[in-house]
């Protein structure tokens, strides 16, 4: 069995590239990976830490996590699809304008 402090280096290294990929790509859809990254390098950090300290707790907040995380992938990805098809291209330095 790895130790906790490789999980916590591999969370923090896909946290790392998660924000890399929100900071430098300007495609909403890769932004919205990006995001789900971070999420999951959170999820596994809590699960790791929450093993370490033999409790359940870091499994309860994974689950709440992931619930949030597939609402916010629901109405993000139906905002982009109507985005996309008015515009037919997809930007976000575009978007901050807000103007159609």
């Amino acid at each position: 069995m790895a130790p906790e402090s490789h999980y916590a280096i591999l969370s923090a290294v896909l946290f790392t590239i998660g924000v890399v990929g929100v900071v430098i790509r300007r495609n909403p859809l890769v932004m919205f990976m990006s995001i789900e990254l971070m999420l999951n390098a959170s999820n596994l950090a809590l699960v790791a830490f929450g093993h370490r300290t033999g409790t359940v707790d870091g499994q309860a907040l994974v689950l709440f996590v992931m619930a949030v995380a597939a609402a916010e992938v629901a109405v993000g990805l139906a905002i982009i699809v109507a985005i996309f098809r008015v515009r037919r291209r997809l930007s976000v330095d575009d978007l901050s304008l807000m103007r159609w």
